[in-house]
This record gives structure tokens, C-alpha cells and sequence, in this order.
């Protein structure tokens, strides 16, 4: 069976309808029709059941079209690395980049392949990992580098830890909390929290601090992926920002805030790692890119763990 009436089954299992997976391949709905019915005549099985309101995978069907994806996502990593191969093409690059590596990791890099690659284009999405795990099934993306904690390890994404962030929470100069000796999380509780998105495992943690039942809502004024947008609120208001401290590192040099010192609280990090689709090779700029965050993260890591044990 050719690629091309594989990419069909494939569109009818995602749009459930004729019409709307013939538009989205390019050809007429006849046309459609009769390759999804030859594929059926030379499989010799029915791979569709055709409802009254959509069409549905058999479990046939299901068994193909998974058979399918894998094949077609195989035939377009083949045909980019020939097209990279034959035009010797360094290849531009499209990735995503969570919060605080946006904060912290993308600058550098950034700099770094505008000096080393000046003819390249580079797209760079900031985002949460789940809206960049969407992009980079659909291969929009390269690869992306976030918070890894939630990310699925096994299936079509390959998950590489690049190390972890240490955080805390943070206000600004004069802030009430700063003229109290010992603080609780609870007390913080008052001023509401700004935040990132967070990992599960962080959600939990931050209810046991404010001694919150399991499932409560959160003390979070303000979620947003924005982190400079949140370091501004924290320095405008009384709101606490919670971040990694290298995000915040020129604001604690200059004294516009401050770490607290919040009784009980465990050390909080974030789990930085590199994803990318298994199986897709990368161009050598996307290579270069991974490499060089893996590397400065490694670095980062270390001069946080030094300052945080002097």
C-alpha cells in the first residue's frame, strides 16, 4: 500500500468524517472515498464503520492506522535528513522553551547561534509543556526544553534531564513579610502567590506548606507563563513570587527582592530536561541547540549548588 492512501486512513481516523479528512488531504470526496475502500479491498478488512453522525476505526482499523502514523512520521524523517544530507543545509530551527528556561537558558543561546550561525532562522515558542508537547507532536517543533516532571517517559516522546533549578519564594524591598524573623507558609497565603504553571508534584507540596486538604485550590493570585510579566507584579505589589532563583538573580543583586525564609519549607527545584519526538533526527543547528543547553544548564546547576551551600 502506497504512502499517499495511508495518509488518507490516517485523515479519516483524525476528522471522523469524509468531507472534512478529503479537505484536509487535498483531493475530492470521491476520490477520497474510493482510496479508503481500495485500502479496505486490499487489506481485506474493514477499517471503518460509517455512522450516521461520523465515521469510527474497527479495531481493525485502530490497528492500522497506528501501523500507518508510524510509518508516515518515518517517511518524513527520511526524507528531511536527505534533503539536509544532499543540500549539506546546517537547517534552520524551531523550538520551544518553557518559562523559567526562557528566563534563564534562552538568551545565551540565542546570542550564541546568531554568532555561530548567522544565515539561519530560528522560531522560538515560549510556553507551558504541555501546548509545546502538542507543537512538537505535530512537528512544528524541533524539540522543546521545560519542566519535565509532568511529561510522559514512555510513547512517541524521548525525555534527556538536563538538571534542575533551585527556587524559593521572593518579595520586594519594604515588603511587610521582610519585618517579621520567622514566616509561615500560611502567612504568605495573604498576599496570594504569582506563579508559573506548576507540576503536580509542586501543587501537592504547596498544600501540605499551607496545610491545605488535598484537591483545594491553590493561594495563586496570579498564574501566568510570563515570568517577566510576574517578576513586574512582584515588584509593584505585595504579591509573592514564587520562582528558581537564578531567574531572579539580577533583581536579588540589585536588592529589589528577597528571598524568604519560610519555616519548614524542603527544597524546591525545578526539573529542567530536553524533548524531542523518539526516532526524528535533528539538523545540526537543532543539535548545536541542544547541546549548548544541556551544557550551560549543567554549569548554572553548579554555581546554584555552590551558592546554596555557603
Amino acid at each position: 500500500m502506497d504512502l499517499r492512501r495511508l495518509a488518507h486512513l490516517v485523515a479519516l481516523a483524525d476528522e471522523r468524517n469524509f468531507g472534512r479528512a478529503a479537505e484536509r488531504v487535498h483531493v475530492t470526496q470521491p476520490a477520497f472515498s474510493r482510496s479508503v475502500q481500495a485500502a479496505e479491498a486490499e487489506l481485506k478488512m474493514r477499517l471503518f464503520d460509517r455512522g450516521p453522525l461520523e465515521v469510527t476505526c474497527t479495531a481493525a482499523g485502530a490497528f492500522v492506522v497506528e501501523k500507518a502514523r508510524r510509518l508516515l512520521f518515518d517517511n518524513r524523517c527520511l526524507q528531511r535528513d536527505i534533503d539536509l544530507f544532499r543540500e549539506r543545509q546546517i537547517g534552520n530551527v524551531a523550538f520551544g522553551v518553557g518559562p523559567f528556561p526562557a528566563a534563564t537558558l534562552l538568551e545565551p543561546l540565542l546570542l550564541e547561534m546568531r554568532s555561530r550561525f548567522p544565515g539561519i532562522q530560528a522560531r522560538v515558542e515560549v510556553n507551558n509543556w504541555k501546548y509545546l508537547a502538542e507543537h512538537l507532536r505535530a512537528e512544528e517543533l524541533d524539540f522543546f526544553v521545560a519542566d519535565i516532571r509532568d511529561v510522559p517517559r514512555d510513547g512517541d516522546l524521548a525525555v534527556a534531564s538536563i538538571g534542575q533549578q533551585l527556587g524559593r519564594f521572593y518579595v520586594r524591598s519594604g515588603h511587610p513579610l521582610l519585618e517579621r524573623k520567622s514566616v509561615k507558609a500560611r502567612d504568605m497565603a495573604e498576599f496570594g502567590l504569582a506563579s508559573v504553571r506548576l507540576p503536580d508534584a509542586i501543587k501537592t507540596l504547596i498544600r501540605q506548606l499551607f496545610e491545605m486538604p488535598a484537591g483545594s485550590p491553590l493561594p495563586v493570585a496570579l498564574e501566568c507563563d510570563d515570568l517577566h510579566l510576574l517578576k513586574r507584579i512582584a515588584l509593584g505589589s505585595d504579591t509573592v513570587l514564587a520562582s528558581t532563583d537564578v531567574a531572579v538573580r539580577e533583581e536579588l543583586r540589585t536588592g529589589q527582592l528577597h528571598a524568604l525564609t519560610v519555616r519548614g519549607l524542603p527544597p524546591l527545584f525545578n526539573e529542567m530536561g530536553i524533548v524531542s519526538l523518539r526516532g526524528r533526527s535533528h539538523s545540526p543547528v537543532a543539535s548545536f541547540a541542544v547541546q549548548f543547553l544541556a551544557g550551560i544548564a549543567k554549569a548554572g546547576w553548579k554555581v546554584q549548588a555552590q551558592r546554596r551551600t555557603t
